[in-house]
């Protein structure tokens, strides 16, 4: 079972994620953490399990946001080969090249109606089903 953890401070992404999980019949573990800071503190103390897992990751938070999180975590030797897969509404190239440079799976524009949502989180539980993430 992957445990996916879900990092966004935007309430209605979060509720959104869920509420797609639900209608695609996704019973992967969801936990949410709203900001960099949490995320590693969830990550660190193992209350996320350590197999598998994957984050799912805004860009765009306060206190620690997206990339100085990624920098933590592939700066973390236990933490390092954690698959991430970015979930912003940053369409900078910038943005795109740093979390690229930091080996993310992936880099997804947030959708914006709850039905491309839903489509967007059909395909990513096909990626994380077809591909064996550690």
């Amino acid at each position: 079972m992957l445990n996916v953890l879900l990092v966004d401070d935007d309430e209605v992404d979060v509720m959104n994620v869920r509420r797609a999980f639900q209608k695609n019949k996704i019973n992967n573990p969801l936990f949410v953490a709203g900001n960099g800071i949490e995320a590693l503190d969830l990550l660190r103390s193992h209350q996320i399990p350590s197999g598998r897992r994957l984050v799912l990751l805004d860009l765009n938070m306060p206190r620690m946001g997206g990339i100085e999180f990624l920098r933590e975590l592939r700066a973390d030797p236990e933490l390092r080969a954690t698959s991430v897969v970015v979930l912003t509404t940053s369409a900078e190239d910038s943005d795109r090249v740093d979390a690229y440079e930091l080996n993310v799976a992936g880099y997804i524009l947030k959708p914006v109606t709850f039905t491309n949502f839903v489509e967007v989180m059909a395909a990513l539980n096909k990626y994380w089903t077809l591909n064996e993430l550690p």
